[in-house]
């Protein structure tokens, strides 16, 4: 974890799954995320839902939680998700983007049973999370009634990449 924690500067936990140790993803994220004012709590490879929810506890302010993937396992990494999120241990958003699927087509079923499992939002395009913060920032308990796309995958499924 970074030491340039600055007060009054919006708050956001980044990690990677908990069997994933891909990281570079996750710095150019954090890089991306510092260059908007934001402080990021980078919790880095192999995080738990557990060590989340620890990270919570000590910046409760986190306005969000994001979750790279990149090996496809994030559904198996998150099945403790709901019952993190049911004892109110994770209360604000919770982000996921990355490879999400381990097959060689994106499967939109995966993306269904990440929803199931409490994730608030899924993302194809990192350039797009300060956005997304934004929004989530405005709207009540991070409602994004009338965000485009329901359940709210932030561009199109067939998008480039």
């Amino acid at each position: 974890m970074r030491s340039d924690y600055r007060p009054g500067r919006r708050t956001v936990i980044l990690c990677v799954a908990a069997s994933d140790s891909h990281v570079v993803a996750n710095h150019l994220i954090a890089h991306l995320l510092r260059s908007h004012g934001f402080n990021v709590v980078n919790l880095g490879a192999c995080t738990t839902v557990s060590d989340i929810c620890d990270a919570l506890l000590r910046w409760p302010e986190a306005e969000a939680v994001l979750v790279g993937s990149l090996n496809g396992h994030a559904r198996q990494d998150l099945a403790d998700l709901p019952e993190a999120k049911d004892r109110g241990a994770i209360t604000c958003p919770v982000i996921v983007g990355g490879n999400l699927s381990v097959a060689v087509a994106d499967d939109i079923s995966k993306d269904a049973a990440l929803y199931a499992l409490g994730v608030d939002h899924i993302l194809r395009d990192p350039s797009t999370i300060p956005t997304l913060l934004d929004r989530l920032r405005g709207q009540p308990d991070g409602d994004l009634t009338g965000f485009s796309g329901s359940p709210p995958i932030e561009e199109p499924v067939d998008a480039p990449r």
